[in-house]
């Protein structure tokens, strides 16, 4: 086998330690700071999946800046005036096509829930209309408040179930220090995303729903994926060099046999997300990114974070100890 390494995992294994540390200590924080400041504690700005209420959606002929504060603040003022209360408005591209080439932006309105019977809807249509003659309402959608909780806790119920399958799954087919790795893994990749837009969410609003999980429990299964590749080829090279070469050389030798395959299979997925985050639907904007980080994430986590796991779990296990 060849000694000639484009990574070495063993060598440089503390530095992978820090970046792992630099990437999640910031996320970590943020989720923190949300779960003392938010009304929930979540760790998360939710969306109206999880907490219930109206979203309004209104397509504008004119360019509307986010960054114009004074027009969202007459706008904010306006909703106040006919007594719709704490409205969450965001700033919405588009991109032109034959349907809606007059269309430059579309304005969301969050508030509390609207039944069929409130005027409110009317109200919030009138103010938009009296702020942008152009706009008209293109899309309602509301979630009752029991609903958004019975949602939550479901979507919790998803990854727990999701992560006692992987655990039981790697746990028959590895040993246990490899399955334990893999789950770390795991959670570092999650937590990378779920502290990203923790940030995303204290900065500029970025609320998660329903799509948020289905793209966690996608980069679940494609980390563990990419990690099971790279342990499976550590345990057919411990078959053969176990007595020529060191647990740690293996490692670095096997890493770098799937460099390539790891590399390449995440570079077309991201070539294809990317594509889609920047030309395809505003709705699905948030869902791409998050599969975008998360592939990402996971691509890094299995080729460096797990496979340094394992090498240094077994350093410790096999280092001599000193006598008393």
């Amino acid at each position: 086998m060849s000694n000639k390494h484009i990574v070495h995992i063993v060598k440089y294994r503390w530095v992978w330690m820090i970046l792992s540390a630099l990437l999640l200590l910031p996320g970590l924080i943020a989720m923190g700071y949300s779960m003392a400041t938010y009304p929930n504690h979540a760790p998360l700005k939710v969306g109206i999946d999880y907490t219930g209420g109206t979203i309004s959606q209104y397509a504008v002929a004119e360019k509307v800046r986010i960054d114009d504060k004074d027009q969202l603040a007459e706008l904010r003022d306006g909703l106040s005036k006919a007594d719709i209360e704490n409205p969450y408005i965001q700033i919405l591209g588009v991109n032109p096509t034959a349907e809606n080439k007059n269309v430059e932006t579309i304005i969301s309105i969050r508030t509390k829930f609207i039944d069929k019977d409130s005027q409110d809807l009317d109200k919030i249509t009138s103010v938009m209309k009296q702020e942008f003659p152009s706009s008209e309402l293109v899309s309602v959608s509301s979630v009752g408040p029991t609903l958004g909780n019975e949602l939550f806790k479901h979507s919790f119920i998803v990854l727990a179930l999701a992560f006692l399958g992987i655990v039981a799954y790697l746990s028959v087919r590895f040993r246990f220090d490899y399955a334990l790795a893999a789950i770390l893994g795991v959670g570092h990749d999650v937590l990378f995303v779920v502290g990203v837009f923790s940030i995303l969410g204290l900065l500029f609003n970025v609320q998660i729903d329903g799509l948020f999980i289905t793209a966690v429990l996608t980069v679940i299964g494609f980390s563990v994926h990419d990690t099971i590749v790279t342990f499976d080829r550590i345990r057919e090279n411990l078959r053969y060099y176990s007595k020529k070469m060191t647990f740690g050389e293996i490692v670095d030798a096997s890493v770098n046999q799937t460099l390539a395959r790891s590399i390449n299979t995440s570079l077309t997925t991201l070539l294809t997300l990317l594509a889609l985050y920047f030309f395809g639907g505003v709705t699905t904007k948030d869902f791409v990114l998050a599969m975008i980080l998360g592939i990402a994430i996971g691509t890094y986590s299995s080729i460096f974070f797990c496979s340094m796991l394992i090498e240094f779990w077994n350093d410790k296990k096999n280092k001599p100890v000193k006598a008393a």
